[in-house]
Order: structure tokens, then C-alpha cells, then sequence
């Protein structure tokens, strides 16, 4: 018994003295640890709260390109860049040379099968339809600068007004979520107003950049018994999933209403037929 507790002393000593290395390199170089097994989970996982600061600093600390390791088992390394060739390498000059691939339209599927999902034919064929009947719109710089100043005068102002101190990240996210309502649905869900109303569409959004995000770092067979069982992030995102349903249906029955009974006009009416 005496050689097998020495052995096992030693290893003991070894491992200490590998996780004491391993933390010195990382306070020298001040990047995240590549632990054996676990890849980098242990500090994206203490960092999930500060996930954007997180990746600014390996990304300054790496010359603006970093390779995140996950899991050996997990397949869920990824490659993060801040380089402007790099970005526009990526999503100009050869663009066709990176698609988005199965991977990405699993863990979206909330996307359905849009121009953001898309890739080849089908995105060339969302991207002819929304420049040509949306960008070359004549009117939609005119519609576009009138919809972000009237919620700049009637909501932002007045908010930031009424709330010396305030959440800037929250009120900029109403502002953008307003915006957009009116461009696209005709309708102002008038989330960015001085009370601050909740809105469960507006609110759906967070939980499900949340739920996503965490996908990334997920194995995919776990985020998948989460969405089965209703778990976690994964029930947050279907109860995103039914409130951006109800919200949108609810706007394009009630403009079609209005339509039938030829009661439209708005100038937004422009774009609103554009996505019909």
C-alpha cells in the first residue's frame, strides 16, 4: 500500500503543478485557460454575466482574432474576430466562401427560413426582395427619418427627461423595438414611453438573445433536452416564440382589417406591403 500512496502523492503533485502553471500563463498573457476536457468552459461560464466585456478583452489581448475551445467532447470551438480584413473577408469580398451551414439554422430556428437563416440561392433570393422592394424604395430614407425623429421628440427625449438616471441599454432597446414596429407593421407598440409599460413582445426579446447566446456554449443534445422539457433558458425562448407570434399576427390582422375596409393611410403603408 505504501508505493501506491507515494504514486499517488506524486500525482496529486503533478496535477497541482499543472493547474498552478497553467494559472501563472494565464495571468501573463491575461487569456482564457485551455483546460484539458473542458476547453475554456469553466471561465466562459464565469464570465456568462459579462459575456460582450469578455470577449473585448481576449479579443484586445489576441490582436483581434481569438479561437474559443470548448469541450473536447462538445464540438462547439469558435472562432472570434474584430479584424476589419478579417470581418470583411467574411462578409463581402468572399462572402459565398462562409455559409451559415445547418449548425447555425438549428440553434435559429426561431428564424425560420429568412434572409438571416438563408444561404445560396434562397439568401440571393431574399436579398434581391428586400432591396429591390425595400432600400430602392423612393420613399424609405424619407419614412426611415421621419419614424426614428418622431420617436426621438415623443419618446426618448421624454424619457431620458423624466429619468435622470436610467438603464441606457433597456431604453436604446425600446427605442430600436419601436422603431422598427412602425416601419414594418405600421404600429407603435409605444414601449419607449415615461412609465416604461411592459410589453411582452419587447420583453421576449431579451430572453431569447439570452437562450441563444447560451446555445453557443451548449452541447446541442443538452439545449435540446432543455427545449423538450421545458428548461431553463429553452422555456423562455418558446414563451418568446408564442409572444412574437401573437404580437405580429395580431398587427397584420388588424392592418389587414383596416385595409379591406380601406381605411389606410399612412404613409408606412409603403413598407408594410413590401413584407406581405
Amino acid at each position: 500500500m505504501a508505493p501506491l500512496r507515494h504514486y499517488t502523492d506524486i500525482l496529486l503533485l503533478f496535477i497541482l503543478l499543472l493547474i498552478s502553471g497553467v494559472v501563472f500563463l494565464r495571468r501573463r498573457n491575461g487569456l482564457p485557460i485551455n483546460w484539458p476536457l473542458l476547453g475554456m468552459t469553466p471561465e466562459i461560464l464565469l464570465n456568462i454575466h459579462r459575456i460582450h466585456n469578455f470577449a473585448t478583452d481576449f479579443l484586445k489581448l489576441s490582436n483581434g482574432t481569438f479561437l474559443l475551445k470548448g469541450p473536447k467532447f462538445a464540438n462547439i470551438d469558435m472562432l472570434f474576430t474584430s479584424d476589419p480584413a478579417n470581418i470583411h473577408n467574411i462578409l463581402s469580398k468572399n462572402f459565398p466562401n462562409y455559409p451559415k451551414g445547418p449548425d447555425f439554422r438549428r440553434i435559429f430556428d426561431i428564424l425560420g427560413n429568412g434572409i438571416f437563416n438563408s444561404d445560396h440561392e434562397l439568401w440571393e433570393l431574399h436579398r434581391k426582395t428586400t432591396t429591390m422592394s425595400l432600400f430602392k424604395h423612393p420613399n424609405f430614407h424619407m419614412i426611415l427619418e421621419t419614424t426614428i425623429k418622431n420617436k426621438i421628440d415623443k419618446g426618448l427625449l421624454p424619457v431620458l427627461d423624466h429619468y435622470p438616471e436610467t438603464d441606457l441599454q433597456e431604453i436604446f432597446q425600446r427605442f430600436t423595438f419601436d422603431a422598427i414596429c412602425v416601419l414594418l407593421l405600421d404600429y407603435d407598440p409605444e414601449s419607449l414611453s415615461v412609465d416604461l409599460p411592459f410589453v411582452p413582445c419587447e420583453k421576449a426579446f431579451t430572453d431569447a438573445e439570452e437562450a441563444l447566446l447560451l446555445r453557443h456554449f451548449l452541447p446541442e443534445k443538452v439545449w435540446k433536452l432543455q427545449k423538450r422539457f421545458g428548461l431553463g433558458k429553452e422555456k423562455k425562448l418558446s414563451e418568446a416564440w408564442k409572444a412574437f407570434d401573437e404580437f405580429i399576427y395580431k398587427c397584420l390582422s388588424q392592418k389587414e382589417v383596416k385595409c379591406y375596409n380601406k381605411l389606410c393611410t399612412s404613409e408606412y403603408n409603403i413598407l408594410f406591403y413590401c413584407f406581405c
